[in-house]
């Protein structure tokens, strides 16, 4: 317990300067933990073979290049340019043609591509929900945090039905339910305090399926690690395991978020 609080303390430390500040140093910091996160993905041995070094470099440009692009606010959402997935498949698929059998193969190729589009959405999103408005962002990830934080302590006090057992023996209906009326109730609270009270009834149903989605989210990469029979992605964080076993609710919700307000 001790280790996670420090954890925390470490995380706020960090991360609150960095998100109100913004520009180039979050941009960098978005680019690092992006980094991190594909090495947790390609650490991964269960559904691939181990990736050579050389690969894991370009693996890291590729993914740099998509997430260094410029920010587009007047565009598409998430415009990312096709030229960044046309360089990304030419230098993982081909290097395929000079490896030896079962050094670097096209299942691992494909692997690694999957892992950089995936990667790059979820943290380019980050970056685009912070350029369009900080508010919006700690609005987020006030979702994410909170769900999180009170359906632990929800599913301690009083859960008893396991919702995915397994999955995540831990998690309860009790929990998930009671995490996601507490994080939806505080972050409408912020929403309409620094955001707006336009449209009432579609934040209130966008909060509450991004809680939702968040938690599934949490399912997704609980389910990795359950195949890869792991407990979590790395040990960078004390008490909270890797980038990925912390920002797991939150990559969805924003990835989520961008999905909601591009179809309304």
């Amino acid at each position: 317990m001790k280790k996670r609080i420090l954890g925390a303390i470490l995380i706020l430390v960090i991360g609150i300067p960095l998100i109100l500040l913004g520009g180039r140093l979050y941009i960098l910091s978005c680019g690092l933990l992006g980094a991190l996160a594909l090495k947790e993905l390609l650490d991964l041995k269960e559904h691939h073979h181990p990736i050579p070094d050389f690969i894991f470099f370009i693996s890291v440009v590729d993914l740099l290049l998509f997430l260094f692009s410029p920010v587009e606010l007047d565009t598409v959402y998430l415009n990312l340019p096709y030229k960044y997935f046309l360089f990304t498949i030419l230098t993982l698929y081909l290097p395929t043609l000079f490896y030896r059998k079962k050094t670097y193969t096209m299942q691992d190729a494909f692997y690694v591509f999957g892992s950089i589009v995936f990667v790059a959405l979820a943290f380019y999103s980050l970056l685009f929900i912070r350029f369009y408005d900080l508010n919006i962002l700690l609005y987020l990830i006030f979702i994410s945090i909170f769900t999180d934080t009170f359906a632990l302590f929800v599913g301690k006090l009083i859960g008893k039905h396991k919702c995915s057992p397994t999955i995540s023996p831990g998690k309860t209906w009790e929990g998930c339910i009671g995490g996601s009326i507490c994080g939806v109730s505080l972050s409408l609270i912020f929403y309409f305090l620094f955001i707006g009270r336009e449209n009432v009834c579609l934040v209130i149903l966008m909060t509450i399926l991004l809680s939702c989605i968040g938690q599934l989210g949490d399912l997704v990469f609980s389910k990795i690690k359950r195949e890869n029979k792991i407990k979590d992605f790395s040990h960078l964080i004390p008490g909270h395991g890797g980038i990925l076993d912390r920002f797991d609710s939150l990559l969805f919700i924003t990835m989520a978020y961008i999905l909601f307000i591009g179809l309304v």
